[in-house]
């Protein structure tokens, strides 16, 4: 597997490297190109001064060509990238001072080609020191046929030496950055990845019993960014795994003890048919129990999805009355509208309507006959407040907040019936339209819950 720092390094590197190449390249093609002009302007310098020498009054004294060309050899020195020599009836009759790059006049094939030249001829040669530039001009004194002629050669390649060097030195120059750029690379891209090899390390490590491990955000950028918003994604996976156990041990108990009840009455009863009867309706209670309870967990874990809510418009004057209405048969108790809101508001109104109908069943198992209960509704400041209030036994200062998990019942057992989860239900309705539910303080006895949602005018 080729790791994403090793990727970007290569990626890094081989533009960079074409961008050398194609630097050296051109810086090349430049100075090959000014070496050939190079070479052109020697020879036509050298041309020029031949011509000049062949005008003077002091070449006029020369009677043969082959003397005016001895002469002007002497005169002549050439430089390191050229040389100069004479052909004299077709072969190499004297050659200039020094010792040239190659020695074209030895070459016959060469001298046959430029010794049959009537008038000016130029140029390009391969010779052992590379290519060559040449010239050939005709030697012709007074009205002798030519016989004779000055043959210049411009080495090229040593010509381009200087420039050859200056390419070379880019190159090893770029060779040596290339391989400084890498370390830079893998040092830069090991500090910029680090997060990234963290979040990979931590991710290997997390396991469904560890889940307390985060990275360590350092800076603002992209890459912090992520490890923040990674810690922020364990955090939220920790609490629903803890919340996920917490929710298995507690059903598990609470569906264990109807399970077990109804299984020991199976097995303990008799053929009396007053004890079959008898242990029928306990075992019909028991799966009506868990039947209910089954229901609510079901609403438990609908409560995530989106489509948990089916918003609509809702009055709340006439949500208010239909929950006092629907409350009536369940008991003997005196039931008030205590306050209302003309106002349409976008909600589930059965959600709603289940969560108000949950809280009055509550309050109706915690007053006896004659108590008042009230549901209300206000809006105040960009909220809607929906409470239930009565005045029976009330809620323990220690029970408040403790009452809205799943599976917690208050401290009193006595009057209370259902698994724990009536509540719950309430708080993830409430928590799915974006607000909460709280007991809220009154005075007087007995409790009041209060359900607070953002105001959505419909």
């Amino acid at each position: 597997m080729i790791s994403a720092r090793l990727r970007i390094i290569s990626w890094m590197l081989g533009v960079l490297a074409l961008a050398l190449v194609a630097v050296v390249f051109a810086t090349w093609q430049v100075l090959a190109t000014r070496a050939d002009s190079a070479a052109d302007k020697e020879l036509g310098h050298e041309a020029t001064k031949f011509r000049t020498y062949a005008a003077s009054p002091a070449a006029a004294a020369y009677r043969t060509p082959e003397t005016l060309l001895e002469h002007y050899l002497q005169l002549n020195l050439p430089n390191d990238s050229e040389t100069f020599f004479s052909i004299v009836d077709g072969r190499p009759y004297r050659r200039g001072h020094g010792s040239p790059p190659a020695r074209l006049d030895l070459d016959p094939a060469f001298v046959k080609r430029v010794a049959g030249a009537g008038g000016p001829e130029y140029g390009w040669v391969e010779s052992d020191a590379g290519r060559v530039r040449y010239g050939v001009l005709p030697v012709q004194v007074g009205a002798q046929p030519v016989r004779a002629q000055l043959v210049v050669l411009e080495f090229r390649d040593v010509l381009a030496k200087p420039s050859r060097d200056a390419a070379r030195a880019l190159a090893v120059i770029g060779a040596i950055t290339l391989a400084l750029a890498a370390g830079a690379c893998w040092l830069v891209t090991g500090r910029v990845l680090a997060p990234i090899r963290q979040l990979r390390s931590t991710a290997e490590k997390i396991g469904e019993s560890d889940l307390r491990r985060r990275i360590e955000v350092v800076g603002n950028d992209d890459f912090a960014q992520l490890a923040a918003t990674f810690n922020t994604m364990l955090d939220r996976l920790e609490v629903a795994f803890v919340a996920q156990r917490e929710f298995a041990d507690n059903a598990g108990h609470e569906l264990r003890t109807p399970i077990t009840v109804i299984r020991g009455h199976l097995e303990l009863m008799g053929a009396d048919p007053v004890e079959q009867a008898e242990t029928r309706a306990l075992v019909l209670d028991e799966l009506a129990r868990m039947n209910r309870m089954v229901d609510d967990l079901l609403v438990l874990a609908k409560s995530d999805r989106p489509d948990f809510l089916a918003p609509a418009e809702v009055n709340l004057t006439e949500l208010v009355v239909e929950v006092v209405a629907k409350a009536r048969p369940l008991a003997e108790r005196t039931w008030r509208v205590d306050e209302t809101a003309d106002v349409v508001i976008v909600a589930d109104g059965q959600r709603l309507t289940q969560a108000l109908m949950q809280l009055v069943s509550n309050a109706v198992r915690h007053t006896a006959d004659g108590d008042r209960i009230g549901v209300g509704a206000r809006v105040a400041a960009g909220q809607v407040v929906l409470w239930v209030a009565d005045t029976g036994s009330g809620i323990k200062a220690g029970d408040a907040e403790r009452i809205f998990e799943r599976f917690v019942r208050g401290d009193d057992q006595t009057r209370t019936e259902g698994a724990g989860l009536g509540l719950s239900i309430v708080r993830s309705i409430a928590r799915a339209h974006g607000g909460d539910v709280r007991v809220a303080p009154q005075a007087g006895p007995g409790a009041r819950f209060e359900l607070t949602l953002p105001e959505v005018r419909g």
